[in-house]
């Protein structure tokens, strides 16, 4: 006789164990206090509990709500919208492909499909010893660096499938790896922490956290009359307004 499941509903999710929860309860309260309204510390609350277990578990999830006052559908609800919440067990390097249309077409998708086969993952997979986690993504927001790689949201610019072979076999074999801009890699659940909004302590991190590059800038450099390269090309606003108006 073949047995029937009704789909009975999960049992409510366990605990954190006192030890952690009371370090959690601490950082918590340290998040909440930045906010006029306590709900609005639902995200760093979840990149909190990422941090703890490299994902947003039912555990997470009943941590959240009971601290906030929510219940864990309004969580939960939030933490299945946003794809930088991972909802399983993941490693501890999260390698992002962007395969949207100008990554994809100077090679973004050659990229993905040749680490697939490299590593033995397919997309969001881990490899078995939980080092590294292969995903695509829509937009790495650094078309100007094309084909880009991102790793634990750390920029690896203009990358081939060459080179991105190489930086995972580096993080596979436990070798420093140096992203082309930005602070120095650290793992998936201390980027969590960060994400939390508490200090990166390493030092000279924070010193190494640059803002656009130069190719995102030049444009800007450009219209300043700052480039020797292609010399003043455009006038200011207000030199042109300047203009404008004699001209009248």
């Amino acid at each position: 006789m073949t047995e029937i499941s009704l789909g009975m509903p999960q049992l409510p999710a366990p605990d954190y164990p006192a030890e952690v929860r009371e370090r959690l309860a601490a950082d918590a309260a340290d998040v909440i206090a930045r906010y006029p309204d306590s709900r609005s510390a639902l995200l760093p609350l979840l990149h909190l509990t990422q941090a703890e277990e490299g994902y947003v578990s039912r555990t997470g999830i009943r941590f959240c709500a009971e601290t906030l006052g929510l219940t864990t559908a309004e969580v939960t609800a939030v933490a299945t919208f946003y794809t930088m919440y991972r909802r399983g067990p993941s490693g501890d390097y999260q390698v992002g492909v962007c395969t949207n249309t100008l990554c994809a077409v100077m090679g973004g998708d050659a990229i993905f499909e040749e680490l697939k086969e490299h590593l033995g993952v397919g997309n969001n997979e881990t490899t078995p010893d939980g080092k590294v986690t292969l995903e695509h993504i829509e937009c790495n927001a650094a078309c100007d660096y094309a084909p880009v790689v991102m790793v634990n949201w750390e920029f690896f610019d203009n990358q081939t499938p060459e080179s991105a072979k190489a930086m995972v076999d580096d993080l596979l074999a436990g070798r420093p790896v140096q992203p082309t801009r930005g602070a120095p890699l650290c793992t998936y659940k201390e980027t969590a922490r960060i994400l939390a909004g508490f200090p990166d302590e390493r030092a000279g991190a924070v010193e190494a956290t640059g803002g656009a590059g130069p190719a995102s800038l030049i444009g800007l450099r450009i219209a300043r009359g700052e480039s020797p390269q292609h010399g003043k090309v455009v006038h200011p606003r207000g030199e042109a307004a300047a203009a404008t108006e004699e001209g009248e």
